[in-house]
């Protein structure tokens, strides 16, 4: 806890100032002698009444005005609060090896239904975006809390050629940056301050992947973006280690050229015609591993529909929180009125006024 105005806290020197004069009041009360016939008419008289009660209001009074300088000193405090605007980034792999069969239908329609069921489990409030990779990446939705735009993008994906994981990532925090000014473009040539030692931002980021890194920037690079941001990256390694499956999206018409802008993910036909083709299905665990714990995350594999619906359910998206500097004077100001109304009260019960 900090003070905004700790100077008011030389004030706390009346305390024991105001303690002699209390001491000195009840040293000035002259004695005086009463002759009573018997004692035990004397202690009826005075009753149980104790030092407790003689000195009690007189020390609430004392905890009220420490109470109330501290409040005048305007103390602040770090919170940490749950993110009323929580965004997440679903990043998915859209290659063609996500065409494997060995997940029934195929990798991909996995994916999207648990992308599906996961978007719907989430509270209104939370704004959910859609980013798909392959040899380059793309915001398919911008963050938004319509459940039938983000539906409507992940029903409509199709698939492309090869793996870029890094750049499926930072297209993620740029999406984000896109939302909150104070969170810089990871193009923009521009760091923020890091953030503090466990502390993340409300965002976090789900990327999910069946290969390789295979084009663009290496993951672990851009790990480095989002941990700098405070944003947490979860990873999901999806598939299994067949390597007889064949591959079928509904009928893939070519690939085109992955740098071309002018081909999306989004639209068009399914993808992944059958054949092996050579593309690359083997899982790279220890980046995505190195990735999430960098970021503060976690990683999950999974080599089934249901194995994959369970990590996106228990995904730790309640944990997303902000922390705030917060003026609690206000809580000060109340004990201080509370411990004077107190004092006040047993102050008129035990020493009433004739």
């Amino acid at each position: 806890m900090e003070l905004l105005w700790p100077g008011f806290l030389y004030l706390l020197a009346l305390i024991p100032i105001l303690v002699l004069v209390y001491i000195f009041i009840l040293r000035r009360r002259r004695p005086y002698a009463v002759r009573f016939s018997s004692l035990s008419l004397v202690r009826e008289a005075v009753g149980k009444q104790s030092q407790v009660r003689r000195h009690l209001p007189f020390v609430l009074f004392l905890l009220a005005m420490s109470s109330l300088v501290v409040a005048m000193g305007r103390p602040i405090t770090t919170v940490t609060l749950p993110a009323a605007n929580a965004t997440i980034i679903l990043a998915l792999d859209v290659s063609r090896s996500m065409c494997s069969t060995d997940i029934s239908p195929n990798r991909l329609e996995a994916a999207k239904d648990a992308a599906l069921d996961f978007i719907e489990a989430q509270e209104d409030n939370v704004q959910i975006g859609i980013v798909a990779f392959a040899g380059y990446a793309v915001v398919i939705q911008e963050p938004t809390t319509d459940r039938a735009l983000l539906d409507n993008a992940i029903q409509n994906v199709t698939t492309a050629r090869r793996t870029a994981i890094g750049s499926g990532l930072l297209k993620s925090l740029e999406a984000l940056s896109e939302m909150d000014d104070s969170l810089p473009s990871p193009f923009a040539g521009v760091e923020p301050e890091p953030m503090p030692e466990g502390e993340y931002a409300p965002y976090m980021v789900i990327l999910l992947t069946d290969g390789v890194n295979t084009t663009g920037p290496d993951p672990v690079f851009a790990a480095e973006f989002a941990k700098t941001r405070g944003v947490r990256v979860y990873t999901i390694g999806f598939g299994t280690d067949r390597e007889d499956s064949p591959m079928n999206c509904g009928g893939f018409q070519g690939g085109g050229n992955p740098n071309d802008p002018n081909q999306s993910f989004f639209g068009g036909g399914g993808g992944g015609g059958g054949g092996g083709g050579g593309f690359r299905r083997g899982i790279d665990e220890e980046t995505l591993k190195q990735v999430a714990e960098m970021t503060g995350g976690e990683y999950f594999a999974a080599s089934s529909t249901d194995e994959l619906q369970d990590i996106f359910r228990n995904l730790p998206v309640q944990l997303m929180t902000i922390t705030e500097t917060t003026e609690i004077s206000v809580i000060f100001a109340a004990i201080g009125t509370m411990f004077v109304l107190l004092a006040i009260v047993l102050a008129m019960l035990w020493h009433p006024i004739p």
